[in-house]
């Protein structure tokens, strides 16, 4: 049986010493922690993981790794194993009944790239209805995603993304780790970053109006605000709103922080 990366999970094993230590570091474990762990492949970074948590869940779609997994950590009685998608599997009613795994504090995953945004959505939840089942969360990502979930305003990399995950967490850098501490090595380099999932300090009043001038507004990132959100809301009352919450009317999508994205929403959902 073989324990080759594939193809079709997206899989590159993290060889990287230092990458893992600085994962297992970011999450700064206690014994009192119950971690979910999502896509342990060939279970190093679970090794690490497991002697430092009450309990550990480990979530693996890979029928053969998990087979192996078994065979490693099997016998440890703070671990437990589930084979299938993370995106599919109902975790609290799985774990329902078995109270030493239930209710997992924290997460560490080194999740495959092509389902970065399905993951962050089950983690984080939505802007509409966020999800608050984890006090830490921290993952292994692309770095050009991992980049735009750290990004400030006025940056290039701050787009859609950067407001919703940053509406609905803090968000840290932590490290880069390059394509060559992977085995295959991936085309594009990593990074990790920790996310601590929080109630927003300005809550918007009209989630979904929030998405839908976030999408709109960052539609075409040279256009100025203004002109993006024409189908929104008429131009001249935007100008007005912008200027009363003391924000540039020739501003970008980019220009303007969570707190301002929420505020301009809030005035925008007075005006129906």
């Amino acid at each position: 049986m073989s324990s080759l990366p594939r193809k079709r999970f997206a899989q590159h094993w993290l060889r990287s010493e230092k990458a893992l230590n600085n994962i297992v570091n970011a999450a700064c474990l206690k014994k009192s922690d119950r971690l979910l762990e999502i896509g342990p492949g060939t279970g190093l970074l679970t090794q690490r993981l497991l002697p430092e948590v009450e309990t550990l869940v480990a979530v693996e779609i890979d029928r053969d790794l998990c087979t192996k997994l078994v065979k490693k950590f099997g016998n440890q009685e703070n671990f437990l194993l589930l084979q299938g998608d993370i995106l599919t599997l109902d975790l609290n009613s799985i774990l329902a009944n078995n109270t030493p795994f239930q209710n997992p504090n924290k997460v560490v995953a080194n999740i495959p790239y092509n389902i970065t945004g399905p993951i962050l959505q089950k983690l984080l939840g939505t802007i509409g209805l966020p999800v608050n089942n984890y006090e830490l969360i921290v993952l292994l990502l692309q770095k050009e995603v991992a980049d735009r979930l750290v990004a400030i305003p006025g940056t290039k990399a701050f787009g859609a993304l950067s407001v919703r995950v940053q509406y609905l967490a803090s968000c840290e850098h932590i490290c880069d780790v390059p394509a060559k501490a992977f085995y295959p090595p991936p085309k594009v380099d990593s990074a990790v970053v920790r996310l601590q999932p929080q109630t927003p300090v300005n809550k918007v009043e009209n989630p979904k109006m929030l998405d839908i001038l976030v999408k709109q507004g960052f539609a075409n990132k040279r256009k100025m605000l203004r002109n993006n959100l024409k189908g929104v809301i008429d131009s001249e009352v935007l100008t007005q709103i912008l200027e009363k919450l003391n924000i540039n009317p020739s501003s970008r999508a980019e220009n303007l922080s969570v707190s301002e994205w929420v505020a301009l929403t809030n005035n925008i959902s007075s005006q129906n």
